[in-house]
């Protein structure tokens, strides 16, 4: 099996090449987030499925495209475009999810444009925070970020964080993990 791609141009290459790994890397690392956010906005598992695969083929022909350039992660434009299409749906079935639209814009398409733009800007100002909370947890060093990334990466319980780092109890991994965190959070705002 070949291992998952590492940047978000050779995942689009991989895509457009027709790799399987690159498909279930993209499905791997997203269909969990949009389905969870579908579920929570009146969509059924159904609808998930259905609407990441739409989503999944208008990607897939984007990437095709040779003028296509990605400017966010795939994540992201996926999550977009899904969202789009699920209000889009919402729209049709004439429940118009009136929070996402700017009521000064008369044209349909207009609105749906200017909800994918916020989509996409709202995405990326995440991705930034990301990014830089990143940052941070490599200036936390170690065993803080090993430690804070077992818990919250992995989920692993604080029995095994206890045991893989060499603490005595779970208390006193907890112990050292509030103590990390309280360190990260300190790097974080001063960045």
């Amino acid at each position: 099996m070949q291992s998952p791609t590492t940047t978000e141009q050779e995942l689009l290459a991989a895509l457009a090449n027709g790799q399987r790994v690159a498909t279930e890397q993209i499905y791997r690392q997203n269909y969990h987030i949009v389905s969870g956010w579908l579920v929570k906005n009146g969509g059924s598992a159904s609808d998930a499925d259905d609407l990441f695969q739409e989503a999944m083929v208008i990607l897939y022909s984007k990437a095709q495209d040779e003028e296509f350039r990605l400017t966010c992660s795939v994540g992201t434009y996926l999550f977009a475009i899904s969202k789009h299409l699920w209000y889009k749906k919402l729209h049709r079935q004439s429940r118009e999810p009136v929070a996402l639209y700017d009521n000064t814009a008369t044209d349909e398409d207009e609105r749906t444009g200017i909800a994918y733009e916020d989509d996409i800007n709202a995405h990326e100002e995440r991705e930034a925070h990301y990014q830089q909370l990143d940052a941070a947890l490599d200036q936390l060093g170690e065993p803080c970020r090993s430690i804070l990334r077992a818990y919250y990466h992995q989920d692993k319980s604080m029995q095994e964080i206890a045991a893989d780092f060499g603490y005595t109890n779970p208390d006193n991994a907890k112990t050292q993990k509030y103590k990390c965190l309280a360190r990260l959070r300190k790097i974080f705002n001063a960045m």
